[in-house]
């Protein structure tokens, strides 16, 4: 096996030995330690070619196709910043509210929507301060999800004349113990 073939095979057996199946071209880089740009490109352009890497959108991949990878997961890397599942996906999948949601909603530094795979990613932006008091957030590893009362508190925060269905569901002491820690409320 040439020298060239056995860095291939290298970085193939680095990359596919992660639990992680979802990348940011960050991530590749800091992964093989390449630091030349173009020698970056040149390897992802080839890796894509051979499928290993699949494109979900410029410079972002995946290992596996789309349809193996948990949704959540997929949105929360898309968004690529610190972010975790709240608001109205929460509640929904918590029977706190009834009426159908077409996207995945989460919390983050910035604002966005992207749409993947069929389905759609909105981030609400939060403000540091709020964003990363970890009170009420469960971290399931790859991936961050509110609990039901901190995503009572934080579509409270956007919309505080919201209205939830299923009232009685919500354990309205502890959203409020959450909007003094973290919205100081």
């Amino acid at each position: 096996m040439s020298i060239i073939n056995k860095r291939n095979t290298s970085k193939i057996d680095i990359l596919l030995k992660q639990d992680k199946k979802i990348f940011h071209i960050k991530d590749l880089e800091l992964l093989w330690k390449i630091t030349n740009k173009s020698t970056l490109h040149t390897v992802i352009l080839r890796y894509s070619r051979k499928k290993i890497l699949i494109p979900i959108y410029r410079g972002f991949y995946a290992t596996i196709p789309l349809e193996k990878i948990n949704p959540i997961e997929l949105g929360a890397s898309a968004i690529h910043n610190y972010t975790y599942l709240s608001t109205e996906t929460v509640l929904l999948q918590n029977g706190i509210i009834f009426q159908s949601i077409d996207t995945y909603t989460f919390c983050s530094v910035k604002s966005k929507k992207i749409r993947i795979n069929g389905n759609i990613y909105m981030s609400r932006q939060l403000k540091d301060e709020y964003l990363y008091n970890t009170e009420g957030i469960i971290d399931k590893g790859n991936y961050k999800i509110a609990t039901i009362e901190r995503a009572v508190a934080d579509i409270l925060y956007f919309n505080p004349k919201y209205y939830f269905d299923a009232k009685d569901q919500i354990n309205w002491d502890k959203v409020a113990g959450i909007k003094k820690e973290v919205y100081k409320k």
